[in-house]
């Protein structure tokens, strides 16, 4: 029997170190090669849910996300294979450095990692502001580290002028075999708006910002002039054939009955990997899109699907649209099956404060201190505090609840500057973490009726009886 190949030109774009430029870089990379006719396919390593907004903005294809600790290495290849249908081209944007990962003697959940699992050609990215004779030390150190991620050109960012673009391009050339393929002036153009949980979402800043597609396209056009194009190209044509994986996670099912689920979506909650809204959608659900900050009711649905993103930023036209939370929090005590992430679990509680006295590195300009009255569906108030929760997460559900039954295990992440305080003691709780943080210690997962929130995010393509088990229960209510 021949095997079947994916023969699919592709690149992946690494850091040196977090901060490097290599968002910018990706995006104006992708933005160029869909400007020369290119079918872009836009990938991103790590559980980040801003970078592909950019992706997705610039190739018009969906961005997805590849970790290759949350999904088994099958996993890893079934996504890059259903998402590069159709694509002309690849381009992976890598996560921190680029061995960065879970542990310090693996590769587990890195860059590296995800290179090497579909035999990926990397471009190397160095903010090399301020080196010259040490960006060759750089790039020879990391190429050797490990011999089996392959390090093929490399991008100098931050360049100070042409005395030292000369030297720091020179001494790369000269002590490895790693061409220079681009160098990127300092120019403040390049840096896309920074927030506490990284980059401004690209939803938002289309529809907040009026040079939202004027600062795209200085970015495209710096890359354009800085960078050789055609050698991305051609370092991505190097890539070998794969083998193509059998397809298990992306099969349409058939349910009894197909239920519809809104999915709140607008500048407040964007935070959802394209994979769930897709798996959702083959698992047979009609996804019905609404805006908790703009839209004045409910769409008629059967389930509720709230993710994360910034409701601490629009707490006050949260708490305007009292009609909006007023339906939801009626939707949740008559038995509407809600499932909540994050920034949704804050929206459900029953205020956000963002006034806390002090000076924590959640405090930003445009957050405006105030307490400002939230849906109430579950108890417990939401606190913006001095915490920073950055983390993978393990655990398992101890109660049935709306995306799984007791005894089932998965691993999430969760990515948070908040904490939800005054809760009863016979609050109910349906996940218990072995690893992470949690609501309450070990506890996560809020359960009132059938609505369940927690601040641990969820991957279908990892925990993948998410899609299924939140189909089957909508539509077994909404009967």
């Amino acid at each position: 029997m021949t095997e079947l190949l994916m023969d699919v030109p592709r690149i992946l774009i690494a850091g040196d170190r977090s901060s490097s430029g290599k968002t910018t870089i990706s995006t104006g990379v992708m933005s160029v090669l869909k400007d020369m006719g290119y079918k872009v396919q836009p990938f991103k390593v790590g559980l980040d849910f801003i970078d592909p907004g950019y992706h997705t903005e610039v190739t018009g294809r969906f961005s997805r996300n590849l970790d290759g600790y949350l999904m088994p290495d099958s996993a890893v290849r079934e996504v890059f294979s259903h998402a590069t249908e159709g694509a002309d081209i690849a381009v992976i944007e890598g996560v921190r450095g680029l061995f960065e990962g879970l542990e310090a003697t693996s590769d587990i959940g890195s860059t590296a990692q995800v290179a090497k699992l579909l035999d990926c050609p990397v471009i190397f990215v160095i903010n090399a502001r301020s080196i010259t004779r040490s960006a060759a030390a750089l790039v020879s150190g990391y190429s050797s580290f490990d011999p089996d991620v392959k390090i093929a050109g490399v991008i100098l960012n931050n360049i100070g002028g042409g005395r030292h673009s000369e030297k720091a391009r020179t001494a790369i050339e000269t002590y490895t075999s790693i061409p220079v393929i681009g160098e990127i002036p300092r120019n403040d153009s390049m840096k896309i708006s920074m927030r506490h949980l990284g980059l401004v979402p690209a939803l938002e800043g289309r529809r907040r910002s009026a040079d939202f597609d004027s600062n795209l396209k200085i970015i495209k056009n710096i890359i354009k002039e800085g960078v050789d194009i055609d050698r991305v190209v051609s370092i991505a044509r190097s890539a070998s054939p794969l083998a193509r994986p059998q397809e298990n996670i992306f099969k349409p099912r058939v349910p009894e009955y197909s239920p519809k689920i809104g999915v709140a979506m607008d500048e407040a909650f964007n935070f959802y990997y394209r994979d769930n809204l897709e798996l959702l959608e083959l698992s047979g659900a009609e996804l019905v899109y609404f805006s908790p900050v703009n839209d004045r009711t409910l769409p008629q649905v059967d389930g509720l699907y709230i993710g994360g993103g910034y409701p601490e930023l629009f707490g006050k036209e949260l708490e305007d649209n009292s009609s909006m939370r007023e339906a939801i929090k009626q939707a949740s005590f008559d038995g509407v099956p809600i499932y909540a992430e994050c920034g949704g679990l804050m929206y459900l509680t029953q205020e956000i404060s963002t006034d806390v006295p002090g000076h924590g590195n959640y405090h930003m300009a445009e957050m405006g201190g105030g307490t400002f009255r939230m849906v109430g569906a579950l108890p417990g108030r939401t606190l913006m505090g001095h915490k920073r929760v950055v983390s993978y997460n393990v655990g398992r559900f101890v109660m049935d609840n709306v995306i799984g039954k007791a005894g089932t295990s998965f691993i999430g992440h969760e990515f948070h500057h908040s904490e939800v305080v005054d809760l009863p003691d016979d609050t109910d709780f349906a996940i218990r973490l072995e690893r992470g943080t949690g609501i309450k210690g070990e506890l996560d997962g809020i359960l009132v009726n059938n609505t369940m929130a927690s601040y641990a995010h969820l991957h279908g393509v990892s925990y993948t009886g998410f899609a299924p088990s939140f189909v089957e229960f909508c539509g077994r209510v909404g009967k």
